[in-house]
């Protein structure tokens, strides 16, 4: 254990270090840099997040239709589920990531920020070269572990002025979402109709992911929040400190002035406004498998062809950017809660709509606008509930705050997980996402617009 003396020298090297960051300021020259750099790791965020996605029917069918998985062949809705009842324990690692981001109070966000970039970069470079489906599981869940990072989210909401956050918020998510566009174009450009050629489509993105964690790494800095509510911390004495955290834990009032997922936890449930807005999350989170692992094999099931489904998912990203930058204006003027229930209305109903479509067989471009809106609608819904929980709590436990929020909804995830993969062995696979999705979302829109309290225009340096 290191001494008092040991303790005190390394902390005066961190606050040498961070005061020399915040003697730069920051220009509006270096807040473009980093609004630059946080927009092209949306995108890369972006795009690894529905990678996968995008190619299901493809690798599904090459690892267990066409060939066998250990020495089985299996029928389509099978193999799917096969693959859906595995991806459950990929998500194991999600248990994890609340620790690995509470990091960010402790070590600051620029670490996070460089290591969950490389991260996703490895792990989509992993699937190009996959061989195996056991190879291919090995990259998905690489990047099930670092594309749910959000330390770039923090970084928006820190650096941002108060009463803009929202719109810049939803600027640079769009902007991202937009990104996803290079999913179809490089499908189109490298797969053609042949699907066997599914693993060329992530070198690209593996190449860029690696870049810009360089970029990150030489030009990002720490967010003014957390450098200024580090200075004021280190600047007073180790044994100041010491003394005054034996004396809140007395009170039992620690868990609100020390960084940790467990505190985080604690802190959720001791305040009914956050408890109730996790409720909600962890209900709207059981819609998730539903809502955006399965588009790409309902249209393929459907009867849609490669090249279709392909120009479908040209409009996905275009409708979903669309309306995520229009959100931002909603945020600012109307509030997070009217964002939040308002598009979870329009998912329902893009959903129900996208059905319609791939059934009757109306034009793929329409097919893929309904797609993007249900999609956009709902993670527009989920990520506001992601705001409004940032916007709730204290600097010096946000990041921890944040890491036990991703931890909690996982227990939604889960259920929708479980609900999802016995449902398309019994129904196909459109209704099974259907009956999942439609009350799960409805459900949590409803607690939440009647248990949840706005949080526009909150100023996190005074959030106590």
């Amino acid at each position: 254990m290191k001494s008092a003396a040991e303790i005190s020298k390394r902390e005066s090297g961190q606050l040498s270090r961070l005061k020399k960051i915040q003697s730069k300021g920051n220009s509006g020259k270096y807040f473009l840099v980093l609004l630059v750099l946080i927009a092209v790791v949306n995108i890369i965020d972006e795009v690894t997040s529905n990678l996968t996605v995008t190619v299901q029917s493809s690798f599904v069918t090459e690892f267990f239709v066409t060939n066998p998985f250990m020495g089985k062949y299996y029928t389509y809705e099978d193999g799917l589920a096969f693959h859906s009842g595995i991806g459950v324990f990929t998500y194991v690692l999600g248990l994890f990531t609340p620790f690995y981001k509470a990091l960010a109070d402790k070590w600051g966000r620029k670490p996070l920020f460089v290591l969950s970039t490389l991260g996703m970069a490895a792990g989509l470079l992993v699937i190009h070269l996959s061989s195996s489906y056991i190879m291919f599981l090995i990259g998905f869940a690489i990047i099930s572990f670092f594309m749910g990072h959000d330390i770039q989210i923090i970084y928006i909401l820190e650096e941002a002025p108060d009463k803009h956050r929202a719109k810049i918020y939803s600027f640079l998510k769009s902007f991202g979402i937009l990104g996803v566009i290079l999913i179809p174009a490089l499908r189109n450009f490298l797969m053609g109709d042949d699907a066997t050629k599914w693993r060329e489509i992530f070198l690209v993105p593996a190449v860029v992911g690696v870049a810009a964690s360089l970029l990150v790494f030489f030009f990002a800095r720490d967010t003014k929040v957390f450098v200024s509510e580090r200075i004021a911390y280190l600047s007073r004495p180790y044994e100041e400190r010491q003394r005054e955290k034996a004396l809140l834990k007395q009170r039992k009032q620690a868990q609100r002035n020390q960084s940790g997922v467990f505190n985080g936890v604690k802190y959720i449930f001791a305040n009914k406004d956050t408890k109730m807005l996790i409720i909600s999350h962890i209900i709207f989170d059981a819609a998730m498998p539903a809502i955006a692992l399965y588009f790409e094999s309902s249209m393929h099931r459907a009867g849609m062809s490669t090249s279709s489904i392909t120009k479908a998912l040209f409009m996905v990203p275009v409708i979903y950017a669309s309306i995520t930058f229009l959100s931002g204006f909603i945020a600012d003027r109307a509030g997070r809660k009217t964002t939040v229930v308002l598009f979870s209305s329009t998912c329902v109903a893009g959903y129900i709509l996208f059905v319609a479509g791939i059934l009757l067989g109306w034009n793929p471009y329409l097919v893929g606008a309904l797609a993007g809106l249900y999609q956009g609608s709902y993670w527009i819904g989920r990520d506001y509930m992601n705001v409004m929980m940032t916007e709730k709590v204290p600097t010096d436990i946000r990041a921890s705050v944040v890491g036990a929020e991703g931890l909690l909804v996982i227990i939604g995830l889960v259920v929708g997980y479980g609900a999802i993969v016995l449902g398309i062995t019994l129904a196909p696979i459109w209704w099974a996402c259907l009956a999942i999705s439609v009350p799960a979302v409805t459900v949590a829109a409803v607690l939440f617009a009647v248990n949840v309290k706005e949080t526009k225009g909150a100023n996190l340096d005074e959030i106590e």
